[in-house]
């Protein structure tokens, strides 16, 4: 592991109901080393935003869980932690397929996007002390050789992309070197130069889309993320609105 902390201890587990999990317990019982990197190649009750539930075929793709002490972080800026997360794994994808045949973005809150499908997701778990963020478990799964879905998911794999799909080790180690790469430029300070970048990247940026508030369908133009991470969109009247995730889904084609 080409990295100064991320992933040097690194604990794989054949089989675990959740490496977030596993994660999380290692943080409230032993104290683990920050960098701590849990992986598995089948997890069984993998767990996702809103409460859905990640499924994953088992030896067929990455699932890992990477283990921080972002003391230096305000709990009100804890969206950075996803967007360093995210701007890992959009640079682990930039490495592996050809951005002139590829479409990469980053879809707010926590899922990379190549071609309008979702081939990775994000999962982040804090534990507050005090006001401060004592410890942080970022999930990550990312699709590698898995080519069949469930029907409502609109997903793909590199399998499916390209004809030699790389090794689960070689993604884990991409993911390791970016994601350490991040970290310590949001704790040296670079803030400002990782919302920038995670803009540059961003799904449907400037782009009039459908979702659903309240039960509704409605067409608003995608304009960023707040400072907190909400979602900031604008109406057709120019009227600037901001969401959380629990009051706004997108609504895909």
């Amino acid at each position: 592991m080409e990295t100064l902390f991320i992933g040097t201890n690194n604990i794989f587990l054949p089989e675990v109901d959740s490496t977030n999990s596993y994660a999380i317990n290692l943080l409230k019982n032993v104290n683990p080393l920050e960098g701590t990197v849990i992986h598995t190649a089948n997890q069984t009750a993998g767990r996702g935003q809103r409460g859905n539930v990640w499924n994953a075929t088992p030896y067929s793709n990455l699932t890992v869980s990477i283990i921080l002490k972002p003391v230096f972080l305000n709990i009100a800026k804890q969206f950075y932690l996803y967007q360093i997360a995210a701007l890992a794994c959009y640079d682990v994808m930039a490495e592996i397929l050809d951005s002139s045949q590829y479409d990469i973005k980053i879809k707010w809150p926590n899922d990379i996007m190549v071609n309008d499908k979702k081939i990775a997701g994000i999962l982040i778990e804090n534990i507050i002390t005090n006001n401060v963020i004592s410890g942080s478990v970022t999930g990550i799964g990312i699709n590698v050789k898995q080519c069949e879905f469930d029907g409502k998911m609109n997903a793909v794999s590199f399998q499916m992309l390209m004809d030699k799909p790389p090794e689960v080790s070689e993604i884990l180690n991409s993911l390791c070197k970016h994601f350490e790469k991040y970290y310590l430029k949001l704790k040296s300070g670079h803030a400002n130069f990782i919302s920038e970048t995670y803009l540059l990247h961003f799904y449907g940026k400037n782009k009039w889309l459908n979702f659903e508030i309240e039960g509704r369908i409605e067409n608003l133009l995608v304009m960023g993320i707040s400072a907190q991470g909400l979602l900031l969109l604008e109406d057709k009247a120019g009227n600037p609105k901001e969401f959380d995730i629990k009051a706004v889904k997108w609504v895909l084609a």
